[in-house]
């Protein structure tokens, strides 16, 4: 039992709350979330592997309601119709021959450990239907299929029947999606919602439809599950329901006596700010709007959106702006931290930077699903750390954030592990991450790793810079080398100048731009947009110069936005398209990179280097031929993200583990 002495510090938090049939023993939901963690409607081992990421976060009365059973309607089309675009689906999962079987399972896991379970219903994107023949954002351009009558009827019944197919799966609770460009929410909209029939034009006639839906919902399930909606509490473009029309459409939902809670959220699923908002928004930013919310009806609030640590929890309920917080990436960077918080151990929650790799890495990048500070979520199912069946010694080359995550989970395998670090303190280049606006999480996971590693008595030196004969001399069985990268400076004419600066030099405070400076993008990821923040933030007026189409594009849809908002506040200026050529005393010549017509650009006073980085291997190569056993990680093997180098650490930890 949860006592009161172990929830001094968040009384609110871990205080029980009633929230329709289900009867929370605290005030935390996990939304939905996981489908890249594992999919539980894929195969029989995708579905263990996420019914076990949950079970870890729900036992130990840990997280009471776990909300993440996204689910998409199957939908309505005429024969050879093929949807696309965001959301788009057939069959949906409802209709899946194993739909209730998979339901049962993850149900039976998570109230075996007394959580309850809901499933969210969704149709998303509304491909290829609409309330009306209009868009939703600037960046869709598919014109829906208008909806009649009929279609709607059709929706309807099979909103009731996937609410028959989840009751039948043991789920606790239903929640439907009014937002974030789901079908619904393009009904709701006066932006969208052009129709001059029953289902447009007034609130009321607005709302019918998921009036309608949920009154079928409630004619399958009655009062055995509980029912809420997702709603936005504002549309974010201009046209769309402000904060007070968001609040009106959660009062008439709950006039009409069927819902038992509304999960008010900020965001689009494009734009700035997104609904899954990173490192660029304060944590908790849009709480007060979901206190308004909150005022305006009776029912359970509850608000989801960068509640990063249970401190932001607390302040957040104890305001008085929801009855019950989602915290998604908090609990995938740390699965334990709601029984650290109840332990007081606040200082050894694992931080979430606020990146965004767990979502953009799967459905931009098309890789396995990746924490950039936790490389063990999403392995759950494998049970608990191994542990060496003998002691070896470890020694790591290299203190950044491969190295550091190596030495700490070979350490925690039972090895002993000595690192040895060049520089004056640990980090490796994530060290410049904090020095840019909005990233200072990144400096309190460097923090966080340098403690863990003194708390497991990892033997750490640093000032330490490493020569091949140093490191035979250590006499350590197994040597890994991380040793980082350097700076990349590109082929370019002029590219020496002295006005010509790298980036990390500017963050870093050790050279001064003068007010025009031209950035050179060859970094598909943040860094370019990160320095061009830094310097706009300080009044420089700056243009970033890309050889892509788009800047940045290997960061997804829910990041780009709040940077590329930021940088256009501050008039940040960009040319695509462009490679740079050379560089003169005031100005940048390039070439298209498709038809190759040469331009010249400026004037600026100077150029910054904003070109990634160049591997570090030679002490690897130099003791690869002579040592018995010997790795290459991180940087030091290809230059590339945070999340790269810590998955690459755990591979390389658990193979050493495992084989002793």
């Amino acid at each position: 039992m949860t006592t009161a002495a172990t929830t001094t510090g968040f009384p609110h938090l871990f205080s029980p709350i009633q929230v329709g049939t289900m009867r929370l023993r605290n005030r935390v939901v996990l939304p939905p979330h996981a489908s890249a963690i594992g999919n539980i409607f894929g195969s029989d081992e995708d579905a263990a592997r996420n019914i076990a990421y949950f079970e870890q976060r729900v036992r130990d009365e840990g997280v009471a309601w776990v909300a993440s059973l996204s689910s998409h309607v199957a939908n309505h089309l005429i024969p050879g119709f093929e949807p696309t675009g965001l959301g788009a689906t057939t069959d949906g999962v409802f209709r899946l021959p194993f739909f209730v079987e998979r339901i049962q399972q993850f149900s039976d896991a998570l109230h075996a450990h007394g959580a309850f379970v809901s499933v969210q219903m969704v149709h998303q994107g509304g491909m290829p239907h609409g309330a009306s023949p209009t868009m939703s954002a600037p960046t869709i351009n598919l014109m829906p299929h208008v909806m009649d009558s009929d279609d709607i009827d059709a929706f309807v019944a099979e909103y009731a029947e996937s609410a028959r197919l989840s009751m039948a799966g043991r789920a606790d609770g239903i929640e439907l999606h009014l937002n974030h460009d789901d079908l619904h929410e393009w009904f709701l909209s006066p932006l969208t919602n052009l129709r001059t029939d029953a289902y447009g034009g007034s609130l009321e006639n607005r709302c019918r439809f998921a009036v309608e839906t949920m009154r079928a919902i409630r004619e399958v399930v009655g009062d055995t599950m509980t029912l809420g909606i997702r709603l936005n509490i504002r549309e974010e473009v201009p046209g769309g329901y402000g904060v007070s029309g968001g609040v009106e459409l959660a009062q008439y939902f709950e006039s009409t006596g069927l819902i038992d809670y509304v999960h008010g959220v900020v965001g689009s699923p494009w734009g700035n700010p997104s609904y899954i908002q990173p490192t660029y928004f304060d944590p908790a930013q849009f709480a007060a709007l979901s206190g308004e919310l909150k005022r305006g009806i009776s029912l359970p609030v509850v608000h989801t959106g960068r509640i990063n640590s249970p401190a932001v929890a607390e302040q957040v309920l104890a305001a008085g702006s929801a009855d019950v917080v989602g915290m998604a990436r908090a609990h995938i960077a740390d699965g334990e931290l709601l029984a650290k918080a109840r332990q007081g151990r606040l200082a050894d929650i694992r931080p979430c930077v606020g990146g965004n790799e767990c979502i953009s890495r799967r459905y931009v990048e098309n890789l396995p699903f990746g924490c950039a500070v936790n490389p063990q979520t999403s392995h759950e199912v494998e049970g608990p750390w191994p542990t060496a069946s003998q002691s070896r010694r470890l020694l790591v080359v290299g203190g950044g954030p491969a190295g550091m995550e190596l030495a700490a989970l070979a350490r925690e395998g039972r090895l002993s592990v000595e690192l040895w670090e060049a520089d004056t303190e640990l980090g490796g280049q994530l060290r410049y991450a904090p020095m840019a606006p909005r990233h200072e999480m990144y400096g309190e996971y460097l923090t966080w790793q340098a403690r863990r590693l003194a708390q497991l008595g990892v033997e750490v030196s640093l000032g330490r810079r490493a020569t091949a004969d140093d490191v035979r001399s250590a006499g350590a069985d197994v040597v890994a080398i991380a040793t980082g990268a350097g700076p990349r400076t590109p082929d370019i004419a002029g590219v020496d100048a002295a006005h010509v600066l790298d980036i990390r030099d500017v963050l870093a405070g050790r050279a001064k731009p003068g007010r025009r400076v031209a950035v050179v993008a060859q970094d598909d990821h943040v860094a370019p947009l990160s320095v061009a923040d830094h310097l706009a933030s300080a009044g420089h007026q700056v243009t970033v110069f890309y050889a892509t189409a788009q800047p940045a594009p290997l960061l997804g849809r829910y990041i780009v936005g709040g940077i590329l908002g930021r940088l256009d506040a501050n008039d940040v200026g960009f040319v695509c398209n462009q490679q740079v050529t050379a560089i003169d005393a005031t100005s940048l010549q390039t070439r298209n990179v498709y038809s190759l017509k040469p331009r010249t650009h400026g004037e600026f006073d100077s150029v910054v280097l904003a070109c990634g980085s160049v591997s570090d291997s030679s002490l690897y190569d130099e003791l690869r031929l002579d040592l018995p056993e010997v790795h290459v990680l991180g940087d030091a093997y290809a230059p590339r993200r945070l999340v790269f180098a810590t998955r690459q650490a755990h591979a390389l930890a658990e193979q050493l583990v495992a084989t002793l």
